[in-house]
């Protein structure tokens, strides 16, 4: 329940955060889900309202699930999901590609309902947790720096400032690394929208066909992935970040939310990581259990985005990558500092945590399944040899 006082919890630099978030989050994988509507057999215009509905439906449930537990929690679109659509639907008809979607989604529900990923993400010790997202964040980080070499003086200057306002006003770092970015792409000419004009694409109902072959084939493979590689490292993130919130509840009431508009063209929202992770930082708000206003102006900003969905692209590439990189490692620089001191600050399960750590940043794909998911196997797999070796070494004393 809202209190009087939420008002008070409010802040510019919430706000901005969640502009970043969304940012970063359309600007790193539209593309992709781009690619995934279009395998789908999706038309341009169909793919417009299929991102419209996208936006409304991250938005919502971005709003509901962050005002509801007080807690900064973002949705996305799984872009692990979409990877793998972009491989198996070609040849697939639209309306099996929503049964697909249906199908997958309904897995995920009944996986939340009868608790079962809750309690396995129990038995996942919290430097496995925070190592998995270090390595996760690992390639944004990276991104800020590699920016150098294609735009030295844009990155330079953001960096500059950076470093500057940590030094003197810390709440507003990521704001102005933002403001000095834009100025200097203006400035050098490279922020362009190509004169397309910003449209609403009137959302359409797709019918389902169920396939067993289909469903089988790729149904099961999308249920894992997405499980596996957005949810499981969304549910780290906010452990790794302090926030320990019943995910039964999450996981089954995004994918709710998805059955539900999956004849809109919604083909899976979990729960977001990296996006998350921007508004989870110290730079949001000094007190953590306020930072919540920042996964709220996410929300809405996914809603505005869902009006223009019908012009996404034109909306979040006119900014050039140079600027979407460096920003994008800048506001994660602090999450990953905090959750690789997490990782490595037990001793006894640092080995473990390292695996964890370099398996998931090695972005392998096994099997279909990212490298999140096999860097936490891993790292259990290693955490359960070490610890019984020392057990059975105590016994032996």
């Amino acid at each position: 329940m809202l209190s009087m006082n939420s008002r008070q919890d409010w802040s510019f630099s919430a706000i901005i955060a969640g502009f970043v978030a969304v940012l970063v989050g359309y600007t790193s994988a539209a593309a992709i889900v781009f690619q995934a509507y279009q395998a789908a057999g999706a038309s341009l215009e169909q793919v417009g309202s299929w991102f419209t509905m996208l936006g409304f439906g991250m938005g919502i449930t971005t709003i509901g699930l962050s005002l509801y537990y007080r807690t900064p929690i973002l949705t996305a679109w799984s872009t692990p999901g979409a990877a793998l659509l972009v491989t198996s639907l070609p040849g697939i008809s639209i309306n099996d590609a929503i049964g697909i979607f249906i199908f997958a989604n309904g897995l995920i529900v009944l996986s939340g309902i009868t608790g079962l990923f809750a309690r396995l993400m129990r038995y996942i010790p919290q430097a496995l947790s925070a190592a998995m997202l270090c390595g996760i964040l690992l390639r944004f980080g990276l991104d800020a720096f590699t920016s150098f070499q294609s735009n030295f003086s844009l990155a330079g200057s953001m960096c500059l400032v950076y470093l500057l306002a940590r030094r003197f006003v810390p709440r507003y770092t990521v704001i102005l690394s933002l403001i000095i970015g834009l100025i200097i792409a203006s400035l050098q000419g490279s922020i362009a929208f190509h004169g397309q004009n910003l449209h609403f694409s009137v959302p359409e109902f797709t019918p389902p066909h169920f396939s067993w072959p289909t469903l089988i084939g790729i149904g099961v493979p999308f249920f894992v992935v997405t499980m596996a590689s957005q949810n499981a490292p969304g549910i780290a993130t906010l452990n790794a970040s302090g926030y320990k919130v019943a995910v039964s509840p999450l996981i089954a009431s995004t994918a709710l939310v998805t059955m539900i508009l999956a004849p809109f063209g919604v083909y899976a929202i979990g729960i977001a990581a990296i996006t998350a992770a921007i508004c989870m930082g110290k730079d949001v708000h000094p007190d953590p259990k306020k930072r919540y206003t920042a996964a709220v102006a996410a929300g809405v900003f996914y809603l505005v985005a869902g009006v223009l969905g019908g012009s996404i692209g034109t909306l979040f590439t006119a900014l050039p990558p140079a600027l979407i990189h460096t920003l994008a490692g800048l506001a994660l620089l602090a999450t990953l500092s905090g959750s690789l001191h997490r990782a490595l600050s037990d001793e006894k399960q640092r080995d473990a945590a390292m695996v964890t750590f370099l398996i998931t940043a090695s972005g392998i794909q096994l099997f279909g399944v990212g490298s999140a998911f096999w860097g936490l196997i891993g790292g259990i797999i290693t955490h359960c040899i070490l610890s019984f070796r020392a057990k059975t070494q105590e016994n032996n004393q």
